[in-house]
């Protein structure tokens, strides 16, 4: 993939998929790439309940619908659905078929910025 120290072009297929306690996650763009935020692409059917001290979450549902809970607030979601989540706001996404969603992270995601209670 063509890069520069201005740029970076990376395809999903050359990302990297993890297991994740939403799911799975494919990382398409990450803090150690040097961006602002990061920006995965999830699999999700029934997700931890968790919250991040220091990021703010936006999700893009793109196929699938299914449930997410937001500090005890249920909503529905289906694709086109978008969520911003703030930082400490406790979440998770529930479906029976799964959800495939875009997850971006303001700052970028963090491991240990990930917090189950």
């Amino acid at each position: 993939m063509p890069t520069s120290p201005r740029y970076l072009v990376r395809h999903q297929a050359d990302a990297p998929t993890v297991p994740c306690p939403c799911g799975e996650s494919t990382r398409i763009l990450s803090g150690t790439d040097g961006s602002p935020c990061s920006f995965h692409v999830t699999s999700i059917r029934d997700s931890v309940r968790h919250y991040h001290k220091q990021s703010a979450e936006v999700y893009y549902i793109l196929t699938g619908s299914g449930k997410m809970e937001l500090d005890g607030d249920w909503v529905d979601v289906e694709p086109r659905t978008l969520v911003y989540i703030p930082a400490g706001v406790r979440h998770r996404l529930v479906s029976e078929e799964g959800v495939q969603t875009v997850v971006v992270a303001i700052p970028p995601f963090d491991a240990a910025d990930e917090w189950c209670d």
